[in-house]
């Protein structure tokens, strides 16, 4: 294995068990030493680091796939909005509920905060 590694013949080297499950059996070597070994345990460490870091960056991207996917299925289900229509007098609209996933045209608080203000400006009467 180190006289392939010294080829740098990564696939061979995993071929003879460079990765593999019982890695430590597979090295003992009566020509090796101790500095040999460590370098065959680095080169091996190293390997599934990367091996590792390519697996997260492909989560990744499916990760960010997916929520790119859902934003763009969000948009395409939102609809219009008015001011995209022109001018909304020339339009007629024929049924006028709100669909029942349509969510309120303001938050709650933001609405009780526009009511506030439109009674205390109806209060100090036209300008």
């Amino acid at each position: 294995m180190v006289a392939v590694l010294a080829q740098d013949d990564l696939d061979a080297a995993i071929a003879l068990g460079l990765l593999s499950a019982n890695f430590d059996d597979g090295i003992v070597c009566r020509q090796c030493t101790d500095a040999c070994t460590q370098a065959l345990r680095s080169t091996r460490e190293a390997r599934l680091r990367a091996l590792a870091a390519r697996e997260r960056y492909r989560a990744r991207n499916l990760r960010l796939q997916r929520r790119a996917d859902e934003r763009a299925a969000q948009r395409a289900a939102a609809p219009a909005p008015e001011h995209a229509l022109g001018n909304t007098a020339d339009h007629v609209i024929a049924d006028t509920s709100p669909p029942a996933t349509q969510r309120p045209a303001l938050p709650s608080a933001a609405a009780a905060a526009l009511a506030r203000a439109k009674a205390k400006a109806a209060q100090r009467g036209p300008t």
